[in-house]
């Protein structure tokens, strides 16, 4: 199963097939967190549910997990529930943005060991340039789902592993934010810049077409195979500034089919939190 769908697969599910999909809008804003709420209660996907990057799909901030630190599996496995989700679900996550907060959810979805996700190409803004169906207000009310977790799809990296892999250097880090933020140019989210010694950059939005549906298969591949230089895909450890934008970059990469990497999803807000971290600032 492809990690995407298509505006059109999507409108034929929901015709047809309602009962089987259970959609989901991710919109948010790290800059206010209410606003993906308010902009679901304008316009949304008919039938969609609204879920909140922080309170669903984060576990609490400790000062030293980073900004969106790994859920519990019981956290994630009640919200998916709550909007109606079923172990039989498809799920199909959107935002209203380029789809950085849809891969969080398809990304945590698939760790709880749930591989019928897909997120919808080109998102919020696709659907509306297609001219198809949306609601505003609330959610619809729907009953309870069964979904359950199971075996992980996916690789969680703790912090212990990247500090080790300074040294063996057994794993290739791709960071996923800004050029300006890898080489610590800039840094308006986190209290200091730079990134993980030995990282590359290879920031989400280069996955991207200009209309925000992704780019072409071939084209990812040939560039991320580029990145990995012989390596094995379970030999990558994605990362950015708190473990959202990293899942994109994961996407593309199962999206061409090179599966298997890692996650670490403190990512640089932690690592940055962590007394004695090593900090490289415009080294490549």
């Amino acid at each position: 199963m492809s990690p995407l769908i298509s505006c059109d697969e999507l409108s034929a599910l929901l015709t047809h097939r309602p009962s089987s999909v259970v959609v989901i809008d991710c919109s948010f804003d790290l800059a206010d967190p209410s606003a993906g709420w308010s902009a679901f209660q304008l316009g949304h996907i008919p039938g969609a549910a609204y879920i909140h990057l922080e309170d669903d799909l984060a576990a609490p901030r400790t000062g030293l997990n980073g900004r969106h630190p790994l859920p519990r599996l019981s956290t994630v496995v009640s919200a998916m529930r709550a909007r109606s989700a079923d172990d039989g679900s498809l799920i199909v996550a959107y935002d209203n943005v380029d789809g950085r907060y849809a891969s969080r959810l398809w990304w945590t979805i698939r760790w709880a060991g749930h591989a019928a996700v897909r997120v919808l190409d080109g998102g919020w803004r696709r659907w509306r340039e297609s001219g198809l169906p949306f609601e505003t207000g609330e959610p619809q009310e729907r009953g309870s789902g069964n979904f359950s977790a199971r075996a992980s799809l996916e690789h969680v990296v703790e912090y212990e592993e990247v500090r080790t892999n300074l040294d063996t250097q057994r794993a290739l880090l791709l960071d996923a934010r800004s050029r300006d933020r890898f080489h610590g140019r800039n840094e308006s989210l986190d209290p200091v810049a730079g990134h993980i010694p030995g990282a590359k950059n290879r920031p989400y939005r280069d996955n991207l077409k200009d209309d925000g549906t992704f780019r072409d298969a071939a084209e990812l591949q040939d560039e991320f195979e580029l990145l990995l230089r012989g390596r094995r895909p379970e030999d990558v450890i994605h990362q950015c500034g708190s473990g959202v934008t990293s899942c994109h970059n994961r996407l593309a990469m199962e999206l061409v089919g090179l599966s298997g990497s890692g996650m670490y999803v403190g990512s640089w807000s932690e690592w940055c939190s962590r007394p004695g971290s090593p900090i490289s600032v415009d080294d490549n």
